[in-house]
């Protein structure tokens, strides 16, 4: 009688386990972020989710699919520029899956696929750029990349949101050779300046010129005002400048003098 008893518990409880664990693959609950790709007698039949998910036991599966945005990175690259500088580049990706069949079933590992897509893609797409355009223009590149990599993974079920190219590491030798490149445009830039500078100096001083020399008596005007600075400055010495058309007068003086009379003018 008791043998009987504890088979017959054995049994329920034998029973309760079957039915709980045939219940557990029928019942499925995902959350917002997450998708169920299923499968019935292994052909895909439906995307579900999010929520509660009814499976036919044994006769159903499902794969369980996260549609948030992912940031993969992507490992250092070689690359060699256009112009033959040979520099190290990395960069992240972003993405996500927007369709879980295709994500599921078009690719054997979508992020394994993707990640090496994205490291050929990076390579191919700097090599066509010169060092210059790496350094200075790297949003323009990462549209590049990010366009690329977004038409090739559509078919996979994935959108490619954004690409960012975190670091361009160059050689010691090439950093010093940048440095001295800056360094010699600085040089140039400040000369240029400079020339320019001077010669608009030299143009305001022309035409400064050009109107004391249309207006008689500005020179001496002129020449008294600079006499006033002179006088400010409490110097012990002081220079008396000849305006220049007072000599040009005395120098006419003395040859229509030696003309009339046919002497030189003594100092005497």
């Amino acid at each position: 009688m008791l043998e009987s008893i504890g088979l017959d518990i054995g049994l329920w409880l034998a029973l309760g386990v079957l039915a709980i664990s045939i219940l557990s693959s029928a019942v499925k609950i995902l959350r917002e972020y997450e998708r169920a790709v299923i499968f019935t007698l292994g052909r895909y039949t439906a995307t579900s989710g999010p929520g509660l998910i009814l499976l036919i036991p044994f006769l159903q599966q499902m794969v369980k699919v996260d549609i948030r945005t992912v940031a993969e990175d992507v490992p250092s690259q070689d690359v060699i520029s256009q112009d033959n500088v040979s520099v190290k580049v990395n960069a992240v990706l972003y993405y996500r899956i927007i369709d879980p069949n295709k994500a599921i079933n078009q690719v054997e590992d979508f992020r394994m696929a993707t990640s090496q897509l994205a490291q050929t893609t990076l390579r191919s797409v700097l090599g066509k750029h010169d060092l210059d355009e790496m350094l200075a223009e790297r949003d323009k590149l990462n549209v590049d990349v990010q366009k690329i990599l977004d038409e090739q993974t559509e078919a996979w079920g994935i959108k490619v949101a954004n690409v960012e190219i975190k670091h361009v590491d160059l050689d010691p030798s090439m950093i010093r050779a940048i440095a001295r490149q800056a360094e010699a445009e600085r040089e140039r830039r400040a000369k240029i300046i400079s020339a320019e500078g001077e010669q608009q100096a030299a143009q305001k001083l022309a035409e400064a010129a050009e109107v004391l020399s249309e207006q008689e008596g500005s020179l001496q005007l002129r020449y008294l005002g600079t006499l006033t600075e002179l006088g400010n400055e409490g110097t012990s010495t002081i220079i008396f400048p000849m305006p220049i058309d007072l000599l040009h007068r005395f120098s006419g003086m003395m040859a229509d003098h030696q003309k009339d009379t046919g002497k030189p003018v003594s100092g005497d």
